[in-house]
């Protein structure tokens, strides 16, 4: 008899043994896993105007960007220092050089430069001449 219910005690111990292998390996969950929705964050846009000049001054700037980065100049720095006295403002020089940048840029259209052109006027009139100027300069050179 002792052999007998050693071995039904052996029978039931591996019975629960397995049962409880079984939920270790197998976790049944009542719940289905919510899964969570991950934003990423936008990707941050320099809007200092070297890199905005960089991305005019690269050749291989398609019509598409360029036009996006005119008017990312417009809205964050459109707005020229005001002049000192009678002589413009040192970072007018910046402005002079995209100018005449965009008139020269293969992919450029223009459409595209007098757009600019005449928002950055409208925006600061008291530069409107040295625009003008630096638009004919910069037109003149692509066609000479």
């Amino acid at each position: 008899m002792d052999i007998i219910l050693l071995i039904k005690s052996g029978i039931v111990l591996t019975i629960i043994l397995l049962v409880l292998i079984y939920f270790f390996l197998f976790k049944p969950s009542k719940k289905k896993p919510i899964k969570k929705k991950t934003v990423k964050p936008k990707k941050r846009v320099p809007t200092d105007l070297d890199y905005f000049r960089s991305i005019v001054k690269n050749r291989d700037t398609d019509t598409k960007t360029l036009k996006e980065t005119l008017e990312l100049i417009l809205k964050y720095h459109g707005d020229i220092p005001n002049k000192i006295g009678t002589n413009n403002h040192p970072n007018f020089v910046l402005y002079e050089d995209i100018i005449f940048t965009i008139c020269r840029h293969p992919n450029t259209k223009s459409t595209l430069v007098s757009e600019f052109t005449s928002k950055l006027e409208k925006r600061n009139p008291s530069y409107r001449s040295q625009i003008n100027d630096a638009l004919t300069r910069g037109l003149n050179s692509r066609m000479g």
